[in-house]
């Protein structure tokens, strides 16, 4: 099996003359935490709306773990393990933290539409939707009403359904968007918790977040990879910097 869990090829997405994404080579390495950035504008989310087939692309190739998926739906690539978090799992605000963690376990048992049955059956699921409560440190308001929750544990739940669904690869959404400091950090050792044998592919803008737990970096400019690498390569590459408005290699580390 190859190293690399998600590849594209030359992926490109045109809309009327427009070109959002372009040529864009992509290699995400299993069991790691790779970050796509770039200024506003760059083609970040129209790159993740095309791994997760909400876009179809005008040209190119993506393959998940050696197949291609390219033609395939959001369905279907979710069914292989691929899971955008903070989209598809969006949590449902009158229900308890446990029952929306359950809501994602029954989605991947198949029996979310199964309403004749009684809400007792749903108990067997209680102790898988506890230890992933615990696994993201909700496991003291596992009854509370979710509406109530402040907005970095509201993220932290989001996660947690996710896990429920058994992603191998997670695709995040601007993870720490709107977030003050305390929130950032607490999501951010997050992220670092849950990664541990999966693969996480992620947008963010807050660059403190992306040198502190991404072991790959691609950044985009004007929907094409402007560079590819580590952090520390990354952030000092002169095309970068240029891009992030002639930042100093200080100003990008701090920037969000």
């Amino acid at each position: 099996m190859s190293d690399f869990i998600l590849e594209t090829r030359n992926l490109t997405k045109e809309f009327k003359g427009f070109t959002a994404v372009s040529d864009v080579t992509l290699n995400v390495q299993r069991h790691t935490i790779h970050a796509l950035i770039g200024p506003n504008g760059a083609g970040k989310t129209t790159c993740f709306n095309l791994l997760t087939k909400f876009l179809e692309p005008t040209s190119g190739s993506i393959r998940f773990n050696g197949r291609d998926i390219t033609r395939e739906q959001p369905a279907q690539i979710a069914r292989r393990g691929v899971i955008r978090s903070f989209q598809i799992s969006a949590v449902f605000p009158h229900l308890t933290l446990i029952e929306n963690v359950r809501v994602g376990l029954q989605r991947k048992l198949g029996t979310s539409f199964h309403f004749w049955r009684s809400a007792r059956s749903l108990h067997q699921l209680d102790d898988r939707a506890m230890h992933l409560l615990t696994e993201v440190g909700l496991e003291d308001m596992a009854d509370e009403v979710t509406v109530n929750l402040p907005y970095g544990r509201k993220r932290a739940l989001e996660i947690a359904t996710t896990l429920a669904m058994e992603p191998e690869l997670m695709l995040l959404d601007e993870p720490t968007q709107g977030m003050g400091h305390e929130d950032v950090d607490r999501v951010t050792e997050l992220i670092r918790k849950v990664s541990a044998g999966r693969t996480i592919l992620m947008v963010e803008h807050n660059m403190k977040v992306v040198s502190t737990i991404a072991d790959r970096i691609t950044v985009l400019q004007r929907g094409a990879v402007l560079a590819e690498g580590p952090y520390e390569e990354v952030s000092v590459n002169p095309d970068v910097m240029e891009a992030y408005m002639g930042s100093t290699d200080a100003q990008l580390q701090g920037a969000h």
